[in-house]
């Protein structure tokens, strides 16, 4: 529950009598929140694939890797990117602190932005090759291609936008304060 302009206190979204729109309470957090969950759900996704669960791995890392599964692959492409996203969403966490002060405050501000910008890049940029069908894309089957246009590339869009918003006000936290 959060106490808004007017005194009352609610569930942290409202609008306020100035008519500047609705807002959510809690200041910057609900962005850093939401990256932090993004970034569990895909880890979790990946755990579950590096597990043997077999749902969706076909149309994401293609045929071939998800029947055979050498072990580089699942050490490194399950088990690993799922350690990664754990971190990530640490990282998200702490995008949502006050106490970070000095280089610290500023290295995590600057690490939120570049996490922001690969995962918009990586969606936007296969996103685009997998459209005008370039030729690095020859490869990919229908159902690989459809699952990376429908689901991975914009899932990948969201996390960028999570994490640029969340970098965003952790950064405007700076300001505001300063």
């Amino acid at each position: 529950m959060v106490k808004t302009p007017c005194g009352t206190t609610c569930c942290g979204a409202h609008t306020t009598s100035e008519g500047d729109g609705l807002r959510f309470g809690g200041g910057v957090g609900w962005p850093a929140t939401l990256a932090a969950g993004w970034a569990t759900a895909f880890a979790c996704l990946h755990f579950f694939w590096a597990l043997g669960g077999e749902r969706g791995l076909a149309v994401s890392a293609g045929e071939q890797l998800a029947s055979e599964r050498p072990a580089w692959f699942v050490a490194g492409g399950l088990w690993g990117v799922g350690l990664v996203c754990l971190l990530g969403a640490v990282m998200a966490l702490a995008l949502r602190s006050r106490g970070v002060r000095g280089w610290s405050r500023r290295a995590l501000y600057l690490l939120g932005l570049s996490i922001s910008v690969l995962l918009l890049a990586r969606g936007v940029l296969i996103e685009v090759l997998l459209i005008t069908g370039a030729s690095a894309t020859s490869g990919v089957s229908s159902a690989q291609k459809f699952w990376s246009l429908t689901v991975w590339n914009p899932w990948f869009i969201l996390g960028g936008v999570l994490f640029g918003l969340a970098a965003r006000g952790f950064g405007r936290a700076t300001v505001d304060r300063n």
